[in-house]
């Protein structure tokens, strides 16, 4: 199990980007949460082909708090299924690691 992950999610807005950054960042969830906007998600939903405009999160954390940020996002989401899934951070920069690891304790 590596120590470090990315976690991605999207939000319809830039308001809903906004709090889910800062709520996580504020929380000690996670230590940066960057928002890349105007990204288009393409995705089965309901009986039907959706095709949406959407802003990505990637957020910085450490693997032992996936289970904490997963049910923070779902407690504040406004999607019914938000997506959440995680990557594991395989190298870094070893001083940007323990810019996680201090921030996140």
């Amino acid at each position: 199990m590596n120590e470090h992950i990315v976690i991605l999610t999207t939000a319809g807005s830039e308001e809903e980007a906004t709090k889910i950054s800062r709520g996580l960042v504020e929380k000690k969830l996670a230590y940066c949460v960057n928002t890349i906007p105007s990204i288009q998600s393409t995705y089965y939903w309901d009986g039907k082909l959706c095709v949406d405009d959407e802003l990505l999160l990637i957020i910085k954390t450490k693997e032992e708090k996936f289970s904490t940020v997963k049910d923070w996002i779902l407690a504040n989401h406004s999607y019914d299924v938000p997506e959440v899934i995680a990557l594991p951070i395989t190298q870094g920069s070893s001083d940007y690691l323990q810019c996680i690891d201090e921030w996140i304790g």
